[in-house]
């Protein structure tokens, strides 16, 4: 067969979350205010960075940035998934269905090392305070963020070549509400099985080793703070425990949809929500309530907003 991608199917279909009108209902909603809740949180987290001459600092532009990603990663699949939660037939087109990998794999890899710079930004600023601006000079800021991008993209690309020339004649049913590589796999016309192995090895690893990395440099980070000689040492485990927390929530799915040997279906569909909508909320939400310095620019930016229009 030529052109081995130019086959019968088309297009996917997703049997979604659930057949039940009451708990589509409830999903709906429950999707729905919580991804407008995560794009806003996240929109004023980088106003509130980008307008605040006092948040022009390494770790802010790092968090700007990670809120910039989250709302891109829960808008890969979060409107397609609200738009079908109510249709019968929730389908994507085929090249519909690589984009959404696609960008969810490169997102998804960009966010895992801008992790892994903001523990490196909290080392410096802890373990060598002297130093910190002259390490975290905006070049270096820059080049972090560059890093993260070729990374991802490098990682999605390296996930995908080999999947867009597979053959596929049918069946085309994912039990999902979004495309998935393995389960796309697991749909082709042909022996996948080594490289199902290859995508989760590559997965696995780049989730598992980023994860491993930052609970390394945090251990080594608390020791630092827990040190009789450190100041200022409530403020950083505050800070800690937030980056911390953020770690885990992102890390935690997605080491179980590619290291778990079956997951159940269910389980690994209402994991994938947690990872597509709540985490992305709880990201801007962790950040605000547990930072002084972001709440107080929140509200310096609210006055000014508020002084301006009373101006005009």
């Amino acid at each position: 067969m030529d052109g081995m991608n130019h086959s019968v199917v088309s297009e996917f279909v997703f049997l979604g979350l659930t057949n039940s009108w009451e708990i589509q209902l409830l999903l709906f909603v429950f999707s729905f205010l919580f991804y407008f809740a995560s794009m806003m949180g996240n929109l004023i987290i980088v106003f509130t960075v980008t307008l605040d001459a006092n948040l022009h600092s390494p770790m802010y532009f790092l968090l700007a940035n990670l809120s910039v990603i989250d709302m891109a990663f829960c808008s890969i699949t979060a409107p397609k998934m609200i738009r079908d939660i109510f249709k019968r037939h929730k389908a994507i087109s085929f090249w519909g269905c690589i984009t959404q990998i696609f960008f969810s794999h490169a997102v998804g890899g960009t966010e895992m090392v801008l992790l892994i710079a903001r523990a490196f930004d909290r080392y410096v600023a802890i373990c060598k305070p002297l130093h910190y601006l002259t390490i975290m000079s905006p070049r270096m800021c820059l080049f972090f963020l560059v890093t993260a991008w070729i990374i991802g993209l490098i990682h999605s690309v390296g996930q995908l070549v080999f999947v867009v020339d597979l053959p596929f004649c049918g069946p085309n049913v994912l039990d999902s509400f979004y495309c998935d590589l393995p389960r796309l796999l697991s749909l082709a016309c042909t022996d996948t099985q080594e490289l199902q192995f290859k995508v989760t090895v590559n997965s696995g690893l780049i989730s598992v080793g980023s994860f491993v990395l930052l609970v390394i440099s945090y251990i080594f980070i608390l020791f630092t703070v827990w040190k009789p000689s450190s100041g200022g040492s409530s403020k950083a485990l505050s800070t800690l425990s937030a980056h911390i927390t953020v770690v885990v929530l992102f890390f935690g799915p997605l080491m179980f949809f590619y290291t778990w040997p079956s997951p159940t279906a269910h389980l690994d569909k209402y994991l994938a929500i947690f990872d597509a909508i709540l985490t992305p909320f709880l990201n801007p939400v962790i950040y605000t309530l547990r930072n002084k310095e972001m709440k107080v620019a929140m509200k310096r930016l609210c006055s000014g907003l508020v002084h301006y229009r009373k101006i005009s």
